[in-house]
């Protein structure tokens, strides 16, 4: 079949009518090409008139739907009293019924002669997992038989790899297809619809109005994601994580890719265990990815290669998958992104004569809270440029571990509250202590900060965590993990693309983002 556009679907879950139509224009407004009206949503519906006065002055082609509660929706009622309703809902001129699998039959039974303009969705829900390839392609065949215009299936994600299954069918699928999988994990699904060739893909009007887990917003598929531009050929990149829903990756590597002018799209990936994602996403449309908490030490192991900072590290934050043979090359942009924004803050704060050849780091005392992908990157680096490193962790066996791999020395960070050997330290924070929700936490008294020159908090949400607050409070020059996060950004979208970074792009981006 040759692609057509996906529709973006917005569904109306309000209790009254007044809400629905008002939320209708707002869908109109937000750039929609349909709505889907929820009928089982409404409180005190009256068929006769409020159906007409949802479908009378639409804005934009309807999708009626009145789904009862054991396939996921509210309707408790009669079953043949909510054909009755879908039936009226195709006289007033519905542009679109769905019906469910199990009752499909016995309804288009019940229709005497469909006007050709209203096409029949037949959906199927699975609120547990996904079924197979072939359970799935099974499925489209048996909804075909009921006589459906569109076949739509939802599954549950339970790993973010449920998802290739559903795009493989969709991809191969004769008649226009709807396939989504809900929940987090099966957010790409939905977001990269217009790839695979999804009928529709739905956004909803405003966080937190979900009529089906795993639903983004219109505003971000349309903003964020640039949906309308994505197509079978456009390279697929994103971010690893887990969690990952906080990053803001999306939104600026998306806005960076789109001002060089290049057809890709970079997306969230929740990923539970890495080797087996990298394995089952193996197609060259997934072209690279980012790396974050937990994944960046297992992702050393995963890559067929590792250029030799990041093996020296023992973490990488990006891969490449190299398009000659489709290796995956794995890359540590947090090392050169960090150090080069804690030297530019020492220069800035005139701990250092800027004059002076060299790094200002050189024979500093600097002290890595965590023993994990970015501590390790951050230590190794801050070593290469002469500094004296101390590594403070929770699990002291860790510290001591990574302080052996870099020549230095180890602590507990209960131990940092009393560490003040000298004057003129740097202390960089690498955990996620501080980072949202949790803004009440740092990893460090503030009386223990009295002895830094400069601290440096890898987290960036909120830009000024209470680490940095407390440090400015103390006396010391701060560096935001957003500096570091946006140079290191800057190197993979370089590693992603083979083109310059937009610099002043990218640091708009952010600027307005946090």
């Amino acid at each position: 079949m040759s692609q057509t556009p996906t529709l973006l679907c917005v569904p109306l879950i309000s209790k009254t009518v007044d809400k629905m139509l008002l939320e209708m224009g707002r869908a109109k407004i937000s750039g929609a090409d349909i709505v889907e009206i929820r009928l089982d949503h409404l409180s005190g519906f009256n068929p006769s008139t409020d159906l007409e006065i949802l479908l009378k002055d639409r804005p934009l082609p309807a999708l009626v739907t009145y789904r009862p509660k054991w396939e996921g929706g509210q309707y408790e009622g009669d079953d043949s009293k909510r054909f009755d309703v879908l039936r009226l809902a195709i006289e007033l001129g519905a542009d679109y019924i769905d019906i469910e699998l199990k009752v499909a039959h016995e309804f288009m039974g019940s229709i005497s002669e469909k006007p050709e303009n209203v096409k029949v969705i037949v959906s199927s829900h699975n609120y547990q997992f996904t079924p197979s390839v072939e359970e799935i392609g099974n499925l489209v065949v048996k909804i075909q038989s009921t006589g459906a215009d569109i076949v739509k299936i939802a599954t549950y994600a339970t790993d973010i790899t449920d998802v290739v299954r559903m795009f493989e069918v969709i991809v191969h699928c004769q008649v226009p297809m709807i396939g989504l999988v809900m929940s987090e994990r099966g957010l790409i699904s939905r977001l990269l619809s217009s790839k695979f060739g999804g009928y529709l893909t739905f956004g909803t009007l405003d966080a937190g109005k979900e009529s089906a887990p795993g639903q983004p917003t219109i505003k971000d598929l349309l903003n964020v994601y640039n949906i309308r531009h994505i197509g079978a050929e456009t390279k697929v990149f994103g971010i690893i994580g887990n969690p990952v829903g906080h990053s803001k990756g999306p939104i600026l590597h998306n806005e960076a890719l789109r001002a060089v002018g290049l057809n890709a799209v970079y997306v969230p990936f929740l990923v539970d265990d890495l080797a087996n994602f990298l394995n089952v996403y193996s197609s060259p449309d997934f072209a690279g990815f980012s790396c974050t908490i937990p994944h960046k030490e297992a992702a050393a192991k995963c890559c067929d290669e590792v250029e030799p900072i990041a093996k020296s590290i023992g973490a990488v934050n990006t891969i490449i998958r190299r398009p000659s043979d489709g290796k995956l090359i794995g890359y540590n942009t947090d090392y050169v992104g960090a150090i080069s924004a804690i030297e530019d803050g020492l220069r800035d704060a005139k701990v250092t004569d800027k004059d002076i050849a060299g790094s200002p780091l050189a024979g500093k005392l600097f002290v890595v809270i965590g023993a994990g992908g970015a501590g390790k990157a951050l230590a190794y680096g801050a070593k290469e440029k002469g500094a004296r490193v101390v590594i403070a962790n929770r699990t002291y066996d860790r510290a001591r571990a990574l302080a052996d791999l870099v020549g230095g020395d180890a602590l507990s960070i209960a131990d940092l509250h009393d560490f003040h050997p000298e004057e003129g330290m740097i202390l960089a924070n690498t955990t996620s202590i501080g980072m949202h929700p949790n803004v009440n936490e740092s990893p460090i008294s503030k009386h223990a900060l009295k002895s830094y020159s400069l601290v440096f908090d890898a987290v960036y949400t909120p830009k000024v965590t209470k680490l940095l607050y407390e440090a400015e409070e103390s006396g010391a020059s701060v560096v935001s993990g957003l500096e570091m996060f946006i140079r290191q950004a800057m190197g993979q979208f370089e590693l992603f693309t083979g083109l310059p970074a937009p610099e002043k792009i990218i640091r708009e981006i952010m600027t307005r983002n946090t």
